[in-house]
């Protein structure tokens, strides 16, 4: 067995990819709150600033070392094919949330996974400026900041809140469910899900691997459920990038949910849509 296929010993790998992203989360953290680095806009329209190549470059030369052989995905790296031939690979969102990061909002996270045949094995969401870290790793378990997570479940959709966009979160209103707060960053927002902060939240289908890889294993780990609007669960490293229109939330609520958005023609059709 070569060093790139044998097994990994998730422990220490998740407390040295800890130390990494406080180490990139804090280089983000100085140019935020020094309120001067430098933005521009990428060719879709969206921002990007001094701090996501940063702590892309940071992450980049730190984590492919902690599993010989991966490869890398990441927001603001130029992709490439090699990746696909990698068994394991980094998934990194340097800073989700820039529109946050560039506002002045504190709501923005660094977003890092390892996964490895598609599947998250190790992951961690880190707001440097709350001091707000959630992680985990495949069969060990989430935690908040070191407290382990267990979500809560239940069937019945009454008062349940959910993140979201309003034109996703409107159908379901006749349903029971209410508008949880606006959080800019969708890793931060499934986050807030496997740590009670909302019941569950909705995804138009514009997200990408690294937006989702690393909250989707927490999600899983703290005993929660996130699939498209048809109830498959994401799959990462593919040639594709792109991701569906997504639902995070225990078990019980998850399927709830999944019966809900079914009978809202306008959901099953912002599915498809991705200005929705």
């Amino acid at each position: 067995m070569t060093s790139i296929d044998a097994e990994l010993d998730l422990v220490p790998l998740a407390d040295r990819l800890a130390e990494v992203v406080g180490e990139a989360g804090a280089i983000a953290a100085r140019l935020f709150k020094g309120g001067g680095a430098e933005r521009w806009s990428k060719a879709d329209d969206s921002p990007v600033t001094e701090a996501d190549i940063a702590v892309d470059r940071y992450l980049a030369e730190r984590l492919p070392p902690l599993a010989p052989g991966s490869g890398w995905l990441s927001e603001e790296t130029a992709d490439t094919p090699e990746r696909l031939d990698r068994r394991r690979v980094w998934i990194v969102d340097p800073i989700d949330g820039t529109r946050a990061f560039v506002d002045g909002v504190p709501e923005w996270v660094v977003s890092v996974a390892l996964v490895e045949d598609g599947r998250p094995i190790a992951g961690i969401v880190h707001n440097p400026v709350r001091g707000v870290t959630h992680a985990a790793v495949r069969g060990g378990g989430a935690t908040l900041n070191g407290r382990p997570l267990t979500v809560s479940d239940s069937h019945d959709l009454e008062g349940a809140r959910v993140g979201g966009t309003r034109s996703l979160i409107s159908p379901l209103k006749t349903h029971g469910v209410v508008e949880g707060a606006w959080i800019y960053a969708l890793a931060n927002r499934l986050v807030k899900v496997a740590d009670g902060t909302l019941e569950a939240a909705l995804a138009r289908p514009a997200a990408h691997d690294w937006d989702i890889a690393a909250a989707h294993l927490i999600l899983e780990e703290a005993g929660a459920v996130l699939t498209d609007f048809d109830g498959a669960a994401p799959t990462y490293n593919r040639r594709s990038t792109r991701q569906g229109a997504l639902v995070a939330a225990a078990p019980h609520r998850h399927a709830a949910l999944l019966a809900a958005i079914s009978a809202e023609p306008e959901l099953v059709a912002a599915a498809k849509d991705k200005t929705r």
